[in-house]
């Protein structure tokens, strides 16, 4: 039958073959790649990124990109850890290039992990320890009655940046913001205060609004941020608003990279959203909030350690959430492929 030959076809010689396993954390996609990209120098996962987008940025492109993914298709590779101790690394793409953090892509990849050790063993190793761009993470796996039902990750420390800080922005006015730090570096604001509702109705107006926003105070955080990092730039926007379910804590939307939004309530933004509400006493040692995403999934935060840090007040947030195996893929280039790079509209 044809079918059968087609399930039997061999890639002809020449052609490019990369190996995914695809997922959806509280919603937001990940495309996790397993095999297909060149070894990549550099000692580090920063250092290995970093090749990555000078080197072989078309092979990002290529797996997230249309025709083969999206415009807010998320995407993460995964190499070698720093060292032994860690069990693995991972380099977070999107469709703008490359984050230094990202907690719905942990959970995902956590997930999997686990799911593969609970297949061979019910006994199975249930943390590991993943090399990220931000620096070392965390993973638990959640069981209830041996079932496993997502994971909770240790993050980086995250702090505040600017507590009210003004901006005018033409359009929108006096803007009043703060930024903060979770992983990657984003700025907050009331989408009551921009006259936006975090709803998919609003969704064209968050992305417009969110990189405007992004845009205008890019430069001027710099001068404000006293940590000095050579990957620092603003990754984000978040819009914050009451629960639509009264027995979580708030709502927010991420608008991120070149205009993707979250599907997922973003877990190094909760993240930094903690280390707001810890700076301004609304959030206490261990006290657990659920923050819901624009399409109602929802993350758990909670904060397990503070510390002072490099002149700031850190915290150590811990998210939970959970994610699910949608496919397991293999993506092909032809040589002649005229959209070989993929494209976005």
């Amino acid at each position: 039958m044809i079918t059968e030959e087609i399930i039997n076809w061999k890639k002809p010689s020449g052609w490019i073959e990369i190996q995914t396993i695809d997922t959806h954390t509280a919603g937001e996609p990940l495309r996790i790649v397993i095999s297909g990209f060149p070894s990549l120098k550099g000692k580090t996962v920063l250092d290995k990124s970093s090749y990555l987008k000078e080197n072989h940025d078309d092979l990002r492109s290529l797996i997230l990109a249309e025709p083969r993914g999206h415009r807010d298709m998320y995407g993460a590779l995964l190499v070698p850890p720093n060292n032994k101790n860690s069990d693995l690394g991972v380099i977070f793409m999107h469709n703008n290039g490359y984050s230094t953090g990202c907690g719905h892509a942990v959970i995902a990849i956590a997930k999997v992990i686990f799911e593969l050790k609970k297949s061979k063993s019910k006994h199975f190793k249930q943390s590991i320890n993943m090399d990220v761009p931000s620096g070392r993470i965390r993973a638990d796996a959640l069981l209830k009655d041996n079932v496993l039902i997502g994971a909770r990750f240790k993050n980086v420390p995250s702090y505040v940046c600017i507590l009210d800080g003004v901006i005018n922005i033409d359009g929108l006015g006096r803007v009043k913001y703060d930024v903060a730090y979770g992983g990657a570096y984003y700025v907050v604001v009331k989408s009551e205060d921009v006259g936006l509702k975090c709803e998919t109705n609003y969704q064209n107006h968050l992305i417009n609004v969110g990189m405007k926003i992004k845009k205008a105070i890019q430069d001027d955080i710099d001068l404000k941020c006293p940590v000095k990092n050579k990957n620092y730039y603003l990754y984000g926007t978040i819009f914050t608003a009451p629960p639509n379910i009264k027995i979580n804590h708030s709502r927010n939307v991420c608008v991120f990279a070149d205009g993707q939004i979250d599907r997922s309530p973003t877990g190094t933004g909760v993240s930094a959203r903690a280390a707001i509400l810890y700076e301004r006493g609304k959030i206490g040692l261990n006290e657990k909030i659920s923050i819901e995403s624009i399409i109602g999934s929802t993350f758990e935060v909670s904060i397990s350690e503070t510390n002072m840090e490099n002149f700031h007040n850190t915290i150590i947030p811990n998210v939970s959430g959970d994610a699910f195996i949608i496919s397991r893929n293999s993506y092909f280039l032809d040589p002649k492929d005229p959209y070989a790079t993929g494209f976005l509209l």
